[in-house]
């Protein structure tokens, strides 16, 4: 400022000087108030025009020109340019907060005092069944009409979560089971609400089959145990011959074989569970397999059916399959022995190995039983699952073969298939990946 009010006196002065010079030293003093008022009048348009210029558009601010207001219109236009670059970090910051709520697998809705949508993310719209875009600023009661969680909303009582069905388009499609949310509020900012919800669908199935579960691994054990027990007290407090003794002795043992048999299968797929996905290094010839499966199927069918059972076994090529030997084994005479176990003495059961046309490997087997009708056949993997309980431990089943082969099947990353017509019979099979099959003669050279 001290430089400014010197050039104001010199720029007077010098009016002033010229004014002596023309008109005498009469009209000096007029000379240099006429000199201060065009300065004073040309600094005033100055500053309008850069007044002028900061009320209609700030990046038309001209560029740095002489004087003060040329240095004050520098200064401005450096301080406007760091606000913008300040404001555009700051956009791109929450653009890339807001693209990783979106990318969240739970919703979230934020509501403002009166409880309207003020943004939610796409997982919240869909499971909600809302738009994201056409419902802002709607109240989010009128749109979820459950009336559960209209009340936790209106209670501001917000100390535990509430568990509703969905509402959106998935829960639509998915009529058999219904998806189930698990919705928290969060107060913040005063009166405002964040809204989150989780989807718990597969943590209550979870839960409900590890309830079923228990209950029949329970149920199945106390069976044989109630048999045992009863013959027990039967031979202490009863004077028996040998004949019926022994008779109660073989009860017994069938008894506490069944037992045997299931703690084994249970044990059987804890490890499955447990362990490592088998290796593709070790590879076993399938007519060794299959050569143990119908020693075991003979015995088998001989033990269940006195005229016993018609069985077949083909290669249609000679191969080898990578993974655990074990493990292959018992899923394949799990899927043999369940067909003899339902098949009627008499009946036909025919296993066979086969290369299919793009090099995966099929072994399958098909028995002429009563067959399976079609809504048995998605739950058959299931734990304990059994399309009839009295002839399947009658046969002497736990209800968890077929698990078991499902688990060994995706730990060698094959898939089980199975077609069946009531009254006719059925087919499972399982296909291996064309990784895990070769041809037993390219060993060989």
């Amino acid at each position: 400022m001290p430089f400014r009010i010197a050039t104001f006196l010199i720029a007077s002065l010098a009016i002033g000087a010229g004014a002596v010079a023309i008109f005498g030293w009469k009209f000096g003093w007029l000379g240099a108030w006429l000199g201060a008022a065009l300065w004073l009048a040309l600094d005033a348009w100055r500053a309008e025009r850069l007044l002028r210029v900061l009320r209609n558009d700030a990046s038309g601010l001209p560029t740095r020109g002489a004087g003060v207001w040329g240095e004050l219109s520098e200064r401005i236009r450096k301080l406007l340019r760091e606000r913008e670059q300040q404001t555009r970090q700051a956009e791109d910051r929450l653009q890339e907060f807001l693209a990783a709520i979106q990318a969240s697998p739970n919703g979230v809705i934020l509501l403002d005092e009166q409880g309207r949508i003020e943004w939610c993310n796409q997982t919240a719209a869909s499971q909600f069944g809302i738009d994201a875009e056409r419902d802002l600023l709607q109240h989010l009661a009128n749109l979820v009409r459950d009336p559960a969680f209209v009340a936790y909303l209106a209670s501001w009582n917000y100390s535990r979560d509430v568990v509703i069905d969905a509402s959106g388009p998935r829960q639509a499609q998915q009529r058999s089971h219904p998806v189930r949310l698990s919705v928290q509020v969060h107060p913040y900012a005063g009166n405002r609400r964040m809204l989150l919800t989780r989807d718990i669908t597969a943590l209550e199935q979870a839960e409900a089959m590890r309830r079923d579960f228990v209950a029949n691994v329970s149920h199945e054990i106390r069976t044989p145990l109630t048999v045992l027990a009863g013959f027990v007290e039967t031979l202490q407090n009863l004077p028996l011959d040998a004949d019926e003794r022994a008779r109660y002795l073989s009860l017994m043992g069938q008894q506490s074989h069944r037992m045997e048999t299931l703690v084994n299968d249970l044990l059987t797929l804890s490890r499955l569970e447990g362990s490592a996905a088998p290796s593709g290094n070790q590879w076993i010839r399938i007519r060794a397999l299959l050569a143990q499966c119908e020693d075991e199927a003979r015995g088998l069918s001989g033990r269940l059916a006195p005229q016993g059972h018609r069985l077949s076994f083909s290669i249609e090529a000679e191969s080898e399959i990578s993974g655990a030997p074990t493990e292959l084994q018992s899923a394949m005479s799990n899927l043999l022995s369940n067909a003899i176990r339902y098949t009627p003495g008499g009946g036909e059961v025919a296993v066979s190995w086969r290369l299919l046309p793009d090099g995966r490997g099929e072994y399958a087997v098909r028995d002429t039983g009563p067959g399976i009708a079609a809504e048995h056949i998605p739950r058959l993997t299931e734990r304990f699952y059994r399309i009839d309980r009295s002839r399947s431990r009658e046969t002497g089943g736990t209800g968890l073969g077929l698990a078991i082969v499902k688990h060994i099947a995706q730990r060698h990353g094959a898939e089980l298939r199975i077609e069946s017509t009531v009254g006719k019979g059925s087919r499972f099979a399982l296909v291996f990946t064309a990784t895990r099959v070769r041809e037993a003669r390219v060993l060989a050279k």
